[in-house]
């Protein structure tokens, strides 16, 4: 690989992303000349990411002096209820906000990374890392004040690597489950916190870490959590209520795991799930894990971060950054077997994604392209508008709610604009964090919005007063 392309090619890793969130990239030293540095200016020190964690579990619950807040709105995971981005808030929201900008509710300070948050009634759960204890720390915190009700940590050595954290927990009534930087997979209960097990895919799957640290956000699918692992098996379904995995998808091309996360798709009476492995993307069968399509014709070297964005009627849409752009694929069906094939490509000049899953809402795409314009997209794969040279988000984290996009720019100003096919029409802007780097993906229950940069989180009032 050209070294003067991977100097300046750095993944953003998002949960995002991002299933990640996706993901998203920070280096420096902390404290006195920390300094905001540029996607692509550096990498982990020249390290690779370390393999495993212990062999022994050494995981610890440690109580707080919080309470879970008097409400019923869920953000259960990363891309909202439905896998989507597209919040199902029930609480009328404001659409202006003073000069001022939303009321801040509470502010926190928080491990250096873009891990977004999960709401579950009342409560607010993040992985977080704690540097000084070397441990990845599952947190539980009051969606009310921000305290901590608890904690469970568990060792986990890793270094700065543009950050340290970046996936958001799946949380249901049961259970809330996470998916650490080093493939630590932790499930707990979701009120007390108590251990419930662990899955280690680097000891389980011989799970190679992705460059900068895992960016995938684990899907739970009923009581069945679904993940790419890579290695031994593409995909792979384990029982959320015992930890046991229950198939594994083959996976002879021995593609690694990505910071792309799983997408759910209905086709033909068959439930499958897409995952963007390192050397292609792939249909697998909901039931046993039986690889129903693949395809190599979608390949990001680097860092393929965004998650497989279903559009209806078989279709896919996979986006990138690097120069990957984006792409529409067709599945199709015939005598029960399936295939793939691309409807059409687009540079990333036209559309692209680095970071960020685009949303698919009325019939359209949006999402943020590497210029950092947000992009309205037709499935026809032509432009309906950007948002324009003066309006400019960066690695921005977005949403839609109510009809709107709440979309926040690298420096932490967050501004809500229409979500419409008609034109890119702001309704209001406020700086809401100091930066840098606000890269994780937002949260929205009960009126409530919490977004994060590098080091701080805050929760704020979004909603009609």
């Amino acid at each position: 690989m050209n070294k003067m392309l991977i100097a300046k090619a750095i993944p953003l890793v998002a949960a995002f992303l991002a299933g990640g969130a996706i993901v998203f990239w920070f280096f420096g030293s902390h404290g006195e000349g920390l300094k905001e540095r540029l996607p692509g200016e550096d990498r982990a020190e020249g390290e690779a990411a370390e393999a495993s964690g212990p062999v022994k579990w050494e995981g610890k619950l440690v109580k707080g002096s919080g309470t879970s807040a008097n409400l019923n709105g869920v953000w259960p995971r990363f891309r909202g209820p439905n896998w989507d981005g597209i919040s199902t808030e029930q609480t009328p929201l404001a659409k202006s906000w003073p000069a001022s900008g939303p009321k801040a509710l509470w502010k926190m300070d928080v491990g250096e990374g873009f891990a977004g948050v999960a709401i579950w009634k009342g409560r607010v759960f993040l992985l977080d890392y704690d540097r000084e204890g070397k441990a990845d720390a599952l947190r539980c915190l009051s969606l009310a004040d921000g305290q901590e009700i608890w904690r469970f940590m568990y060792p986990s050595k890793i270094k700065r690597n543009h950050g340290m954290s970046r996936t958001i927990p799946t949380v249901t009534d049961k259970y809330v489950i996470s998916l650490g930087p080093k493939c630590q997979v932790l499930c707990v209960d979701t009120n007390t916190g108590e251990f419930r097990w662990e899955l280690n895919l680097v000891r389980e799957f011989d799970t190679e870490v992705p460059p900068w640290y895992a960016g995938q956000c684990p899907f739970v699918d009923g009581d069945r959590l679904i993940l790419g692992t890579g290695d031994k098996a593409l995909v792979v379904a384990v029982d959320c209520t015992t930890g046991k995995v229950i198939w594994k998808s083959p996976n002879p091309r021995r593609w690694k795991m990505t910071h792309s996360s799983i997408a759910p798709m209905e086709f033909k009476g068959q439930r499958m799930y897409v995952y963007c492995g390192s050397g292609g993307v792939a249909g697998v069968s909901a039931t046993d894990g039986a690889i129903l399509w693949d395809t190599r014709d979608w390949k990001i070297s680097i860092a393929n971060i965004p998650t497989p964005v279903p559009v209806g009627d078989g279709r896919v849409f996979l986006s990138g950054g690097y120069d990957a752009g984006s792409m529409l694929l067709q599945v199709k069906e015939a005598g029960g077997k399936f295939s793939v094939e691309p409807l059409f490509r687009l540079k990333a000049a036209v559309f692209g994604a680095v970071q960020q899953t685009p949303i698919f809402y009325q019939n359209h795409i949006f999402g943020v392209r590497p210029d950092g314009q947000l992009v309205c997209l037709g499935l026809d794969g032509k432009v309906v508008w950007a948002s324009g040279a003066k309006n400019k988000f960066g690695s921005a984290p977005f949403m839609i709610a109510q009809g709107m996009i709440y979309v926040l720019n690298d420096n932490g100003t967050l501004t809500l604009a229409e979500a419409t096919t008609t034109g890119y029409k702001p309704l209001a802007r406020a700086q809401v964090l100091e930066g840098p780097d606000a890269w994780g993906p937002p949260a929205l229950a009960d009126g409530r919005l919490i977004v994060r940069d590098l080091n701080k989180m805050v929760c704020l009032d979004v909603a009609a007063h």
